[in-house]
């Protein structure tokens, strides 16, 4: 590579992993989450729930082109660095603007097209620099042209819906966001290369930390301005065990199996792996993690507001739903994750997901505090049974003697 070619990008390789400009472009992706989860919790209502993944669709693929960019070339050098760095500042208004990206607070910008603006910006930013860091690779080149199409089309109807009345603009944002996952997977993956498998396995698994974390900011958020009482504490801790629960489910066996897979991969089967298992099937489960964040933000309102709240009030409605459907489908998102790596299927999950939907209509009845209470008996069973009963292949895989 010649001298000019370095100071423009520096590509990648096997040994190659997670740089710290990319942890720190991940801080103002764990803002949006703060962001969407707060846009949830000030509408509880079926169309405040659709609001709230189409906003959140928009800003995973956002969030995933940059995960591929950084694979392809060395974030923290050259044109990357300076990329990566110019996409925060987009990235950020657009998270600013969540809160108002379908109903404008005067005073300011217009809440929609700012947040369309902005985002439309993250990933125009991502394809200019994603040519130059493609070199001579005429194959990554053609594959990012037909991904230019459906990123085309969905920035057209992002700025065309910012300007339309709140209930059309959230069907054609939903089009949108249809067209941005469907064309791109339809776009094919054999041009896409994945030269460092490990760099892209830890950059998915540390959004993962950064949605729990957003979960557990949940909750101190929640009790911040409340006296601390034993039914504040009790839910918070409550609420932890869950969250530690979901970080077991993900790193203790999955994260490190699914690494192992993907190196074991080679050319376009690799790409095609980490498409599906990482850019597509981790975004339910940070969905999942992101209404869970939303059931425990309600629970801690109810534990703490006595004025408006005792504690033998029930959690019910969105909020009850978002706080167990969200363990569902993270749990869900597992068992496809597992089918799509080693063609297996978790059957313990499934039967605990199953369980958790039976558990509604009780949960629906019981105080808030103990229904919390029951999905964190839930899955630490979960998580007893997988240590106990498979303590052999776990440790096998922990001690790398196995892919399973």
């Amino acid at each position: 590579m010649s001298m000019r070619q370095r100071l423009r990008f520096e590509a990648t390789d096997e040994t190659h992993r997670v740089t710290s400009l990319e942890l720190f472009f991940d801080l103002v992706f764990v803002y949006a989450l703060t962001q969407v989860t707060s846009l949830l919790a000030a509408d509880t209502t079926w169309t405040g729930v659709a609001r709230g993944v189409v906003v959140l669709g928009m800003l995973w693929f956002a969030w995933c082109s940059y995960a591929w960019l950084g694979n392809q070339a060395k974030a923290d050098e050259g044109v990357v660095r300076a990329g990566l760095v110019l996409a925060m500042m987009p990235m950020f208004v657009a998270a600013l603007a969540i809160i108002e990206a379908f109903e404008d607070i005067p005073g300011g910008w217009y809440g929609p097209l700012t947040f369309a603006i902005s985002l439309v910006l993250v990933r125009l930013v991502h394809l200019v620099v994603y040519a130059v860091a493609a070199g001579d690779d005429r194959g990554l080149l053609l594959q990012l042209g037909r991904t230019a199409i459906p990123i085309a089309v969905w920035a057209t109807l992002l700025l065309v819906g910012s300007f339309l009345d709140a209930p059309t603009q959230l069907v054609v944002w939903t089009v949108a966001v249809a067209v941005d996952y469907v064309g791109i997977y339809l776009g094919g993956s054999e041009g896409w290369r994945l030269n460092a498998p490990a760099h892209f396995a830890e950059r998915h698994g540390l959004i993962v930390i950064i949605a729990l974390g957003e979960s557990i900011v949940a909750l101190g958020v929640g009790a911040s301005n409340e006296p601390v009482s034993a039914p504040l504490a009790t839910a918070v801790v409550l609420g932890l065990v869950v969250s530690v629960a979901l970080w077991w489910a993900y790193f203790d066996v999955v994260a490190p199996v699914a690494e192992r897979v993907l190196r074991r991969a080679d050319g376009a089967e690799r790409s095609r792996l980490a498409r599906d298992s990482y850019t597509y099937l981790h975004f339910p489960m940070v969905a999942g993690i992101v209404f869970l964040a939303l059931g425990l933000k309600k629970v801690i309102e109810y534990v703490a507001d006595t004025e408006k709240h005792t504690l033998s009030d029930a959690l019910t409605g969105i909020p009850l739903l978002a706080l167990y459907g969200g363990v569902v489908l993270y749990l869900l998102a597992h068992v496809a994750f597992r089918l799509r790596n080693v063609h297996s299927v978790n059957k313990q999950r499934v039967v605990t997901a199953a369980v958790l939907v039976g558990l509604v209509p009780v949960a629906w009845q019981l105080p808030a505090l103990a229904a919390l209470g029951l999905l964190a008996a839930v899955l630490v069973m979960l998580i007893g049974y997988e240590s106990t009963v498979h303590a052999e292949a776990r440790h096998a895989v922990r001690h790398a003697e196995g892919p399973h």
